[in-house]
């Protein structure tokens, strides 16, 4: 999650997601995914080296793409065929309401995100009047304004104090904010101090951060066997990753490389993730007559947008989340 906070200025000032006109891909094609670095797309790795993609009978080409603006504008153009990114802060990008599917959760922010404060406030009610820092748009912004709404307030009840994502819990420890919605080690040396604590985290509010892989509507329809294949070999990676948790982690951080090349720093980042495996996946999505958890997160994510003045289109659960892929 934390990858999606540094990025957060650049998702929301991004260009407008273009209409889907883009042609699809012939069907000989490899399936093209578009990801940015972090540890939550690391089964995507695990699901290619250990010849899941094949096993499925598909090809699959990984594709990073760091900057989200270019990374749904890729997908709007036919460049890419499904990315993988933030199950709440995607919804800002839609110009028409079927636009991107949920055909899977990839991992849950599971303690990995917070929000820290000093010891007086005690509750997020508490938070009302106080001077909070975050990078304001994408999922720190998205984080807090859900946590208000639960507190019966609103953003323009606390005084958002907006700066780049690696300094905020920097502000936070020199005491020149009252709050700071922020992610380790800043969650840790928050508890450390005399003055702070950790006043909430994403252990308790499940669904509210995660990651998911989307597809166009167009390719979701025309390619569903594709789709379905890419679904399932992203379980049989994360059941890989259950059974040999240590050959996965130096997989995935020698594949991913760049800040997570070392296996260490791999395994640290993932302390506060948890993968959505098939079982998880089916659990999550529910399905159509009886819907899982994700139709309410997704429900609240859009009302929590359209409040701010985000939301380009009139958009539903229904018309975003396919429960096809994930059920068999």
């Amino acid at each position: 999650m934390r990858r999606q906070f540094r990025l957060a200025a650049a998702l929301i000032s991004g260009l407008a997601f273009a209409a889907m006109v883009a042609p699809v891909a012939d069907a000989a094609d490899p399936v093209k995914i578009g990801f940015n670095i972090w540890v939550g797309f690391g089964p995507l790795y695990i699901a290619r080296d250990k010849g899941f993609f094949q096993k499925r009978g598909i090809d699959v080409e990984l594709i990073i793409k760091e900057e989200v603006r270019e990374k749904f504008g890729d997908l709007a153009a036919g460049k890419l065929d499904m990315v993988a990114g933030g199950g709440g802060t995607s919804l800002i990008y839609l110009t028409a309401p079927d636009q991107l599917q949920y055909v899977a959760a990839t991992e849950d922010s599971n303690g990995a995100d917070g929000v820290i404060a000093k010891n007086e406030i005690t509750s997020l009610a508490d938070l009302k009047g106080k001077r909070i820092a975050l990078n304001r748009g994408g999922l720190p912004e998205l984080y807090l304004a859900t946590l208000l709404r639960t507190a019966g307030l609103k953003e323009s009840d606390v005084t958002l104090v907006d700066m780049p994502g690696d300094v905020v819990g920097e502000a936070f420890i020199d005491k020149r904010v009252d709050a700071a919605v922020t992610w380790e080690p800043f969650l840790s040396r928050a508890k450390a101090t005399e003055f702070g604590h950790l006043l909430i985290d994403t252990s308790v509010t499940p669904g509210v951060v995660f990651d998911a892989l989307f597809a166009r509507k167009d390719f979701a329809v025309d390619h569903a066997k594709e789709v379905k294949a890419v679904v399932d070999a992203w379980g049989d990676a994360v059941a890989y990753f259950d059974s040999h948790r240590q050959e996965a982690i130096d997989l995935m951080a020698k594949d991913m490389g760049d800040w997570l090349k070392d296996p260490k720093t791999f395994a640290q980042m993932l302390d506060g993730v948890r993968y959505f495996g098939a079982n998880e996946n089916r659990a999550f999505f529910g399905t159509r007559d009886k819907p899982g958890p994700l139709y309410e997160s997704v429900r609240e994510t859009i009302a929590v947008w359209s409040d701010l003045g985000k939301m380009k289109v009139k958009v539903t659960p229904e018309n975003i989340i396919n429960y096809n892929f994930v059920n068999d």
